[in-house]
C-alpha cells in the first residue's frame, strides 16, 4: 500500500534527509587514498548521532554498519571494514538516517584520487540519470516514466542498468511501497500522486547489468563481469509544484 505523506511528514523526512546529505558531504571530504572503509563508517555514525539521529541500516536484518561502502565492482551493500581505499578507486556510500521516526535515504559515488576517465564518465552518467528520473516524478505521470528515463539515458552510453535492486517508497519505514525500478515503459505502472515520497536510486554498471551476491558475507552485490558500478540516490517528494529533493546538504 502506498502511503501519501502530509506536508508535515514531508518536513520530517526533509530533516532526516538533510542529516543524510550532510553526512555524505563529510564522506566526500574523507574518502582519500589510505583511509579504510571502516574509518569512514565510524566517522559517519559519530556525525549522525551528534545530530540527535541514528543510522537506519545498522542492525537492519542484521546489517552490521552505518553505511554501505561499495568499492569498484561492488554495486550495493558493501560492508565497511579494514579495506583501504587506493588512488583510482571509486566508492559508493549509501546511507539512511532516522530522525524522529522518519527516514532520509541518499547515495553518492565518490572518486578516490585520480580516477580513469572512462570510470569518471560512468559516475557522471549515473548521477545525470538520477536527475532524468527525478524530472519525471510529477503528478499525472506513471512510475514507468521514472524508470524509462533512467534506463534510456544510461543505456544510450552502452551501460547496464541493474534490474535486481530498485528504489522504493520511504517514510516512517525505510522501505515502503512502491518499488521504483530504474527501467521500464513510459506510461505504465502506478499513477504518481502528490504526497508520494520516493527514494530513486539508479545503479548503473559499466558492462553487463547482471550482478551476483557475495556468499562470503551474505550482503555485498558485485557486477558479474567485474567491471565498475556507480550508484546515486535522492529521496524526493512528489508535489503539485513538481519534485522536491529532500536529501540536500546545507552546503557542498
Amino acid at each position: 500500500m502506498i502511503i501519501l505523506k502530509s506536508k508535515r511528514e514531508i518536513e520530517y523526512i526533509r530533516a532526516a534527509g538533510r542529516i543524510t546529505a550532510n553526512a555524505l558531504v563529510l564522506m566526500k571530504k574523507l574518502a582519500k587514498p589510505g583511509i579504510t572503509t571502516g574509518e569512514l563508517d565510524q566517522r559517519c555514525e559519530e556525525y549522525i548521532r551528534s545530530c540527535g539521529a541514528f543510522p537506519s541500516c545498522k542492525g537492519y536484518y542484521g546489517y552490521p554498519a552505518t553505511i554501505c561502502a561499495s568499492v569498484n565492482d561492488e554495486v550495493v551493500h558493501g560492508i565497511p571494514g579494514r579495506r583501504k581505499l587506493k588512488d583510482g578507486d571509486i566508492i559508493s556510500v549509501d546511507l539512511v538516517v532516522n530522525k524522529d521516526g522518519y527516514h532520509g535515504d541518499s547515495t553518492v559515488t565518490i572518486p578516490v584520487g585520480h580516477v580513469d576517465a572512462a570510470v569518471m564518465q560512468l559516475i557522471k552518467v549515473t548521477e545525470a540519470s538520477l536527475y532524468k528520473g527525478i524530472e519525471q516524478a510529477v503528478p499525472g505521470n506513471y512510475l514507468g516514466d521514472i524508470g524509462h528515463a533512467v534506463q534510456a539515458y544510461a543505456e544510450s552510453f552502452g551501460y547496464g542498468v541493474v534490474r535486481d535492486y530498485v528504489g522504493h517508497g520511504i517514510g516512517t519505514d525505510m522501505h515502503e511501497d512502491p518499488e521504483v525500478p530504474n527501467y521500464g515503459l513510459a506510461g505504465h505502472g502506478e499513477l504518481l500522486e502528490s504526497g508520494m515520497v520516493l527514494a530513486i536510486e539508479p545503479m548503473i554498471n559499466m558492462g553487463t547489468e547482471k550482478v551476483v551476491q557475495n556468499n562470503k558475507n551474505g550482503w555485498t552485490v558485485v557486477t558479474r563481469d567485474g567491471k565498475p558500478a556507480a550508484h546515486f540516490e535522492h529521496t524526493i517528494a512528489i508535489t503539485d509544484n513538481g519534485p522536491e529533493i529532500l536529501t540536500l546538504p546545507d552546503e557542498e
